[in-house]
């Protein structure tokens, strides 16, 4: 599925647990790992919908898991909807509305997992990377709670790392996956971002990481900090979208 020109999802109605893009299985690592306890259920908010690839993934692997998907492009749901609908009691609901104001309307510590996947004209847009919107992330987020985002950038990802300084400034505990070749490449390319008020599963992230098929990097403490520079944090008033895709560049989207 393609919008503004770059790919948006890629989805196997036949099979939701193929993640095809690498960012997908990188926050599908997030999650398995920091998944504990019995239970597998899981409420999960996830701005930005497209193909919904994850939120599929998530209710064949997480039975029961609650899911609302906030997605105001109601043309690229239709069309979702209608080449792949979502099977029944799919526990998906998809609400027509901004992640900005979705949010807001939603009450504290309803979610276990917040999933920051949402693209305008192919950039993140600024109002879904300040701490202002962090902060509504950790109020909607329940104790321990776990945010997954997928961001794009380019070496020396100056837009990126503002938005991690940002994560983290929120967030106590940290972490970017990348491929290790993307933390120097002078492309656009994915980066994920694991944060959470609890810890984070580092050690398991990093074994799945060294497994990976293209190597892979999960910076996290002191490799995190050196990385940041002293990045500083956004806000409404200086937030800015992700730098624009140049003609020729291919990154995923979700």
């Amino acid at each position: 599925m393609c919008k503004d020109g770059a790919d948006q999802s890629w989805i196997d109605p036949a099979n939701p647990t193929r993640l095809e893009f690498d960012y997908m299985r990188r926050i599908a690592w997030l999650i398995d790992a920091w998944m504990t306890g019995d239970s597998n259920r899981l409420r999960v908010v996830h701005i930005g919908g497209a193909g919904m690839s994850l939120a599929r993934w998530l209710a064949v692997t997480r039975p029961g898991t609650a899911q609302i998907v906030l997605e105001p492009d109601e043309a690229i749901t239709a069309a979702v909807r209608q080449v792949a609908p979502l099977p029944p009691r799919s526990g998906i609901k998809v609400r027509p509305v901004d992640g900005r104001r979705g949010l807001a309307s939603m009450p504290g510590e309803y979610a276990d997992v917040v999933i920051l996947d949402a693209f305008d004209h192919a950039q993140v847009p600024a109002s879904l990377v300040s701490g202002e919107f962090m902060d509504d992330v950790v109020r909607v987020l329940r104790k321990g709670g776990l945010l997954a985002v997928n961001l794009i950038d380019a070496h020396p990802h100056q837009w990126a790392r503002r938005v991690v300084a940002t994560v983290n400034h929120s967030f106590p505990a940290c972490c970017v996956i990348a491929e290790s070749s993307a933390l120097k490449a002078h492309r656009v390319t994915n980066l994920v971002v694991g944060a959470s008020q609890a810890e984070l599963p580092i050690d398991a992230l990093t074994r799945l990481a060294a497994g990976a098929v293209f190597p892979c990097t999960v910076l996290a403490a002191t490799q995190l900090t050196h990385w940041l520079a002293g990045a500083r944090v956004f806000t409404d008033a200086d937030a800015e979208p992700s730098p624009p895709r140049e003609d020729g560049e291919l990154t995923w989207y979700g």
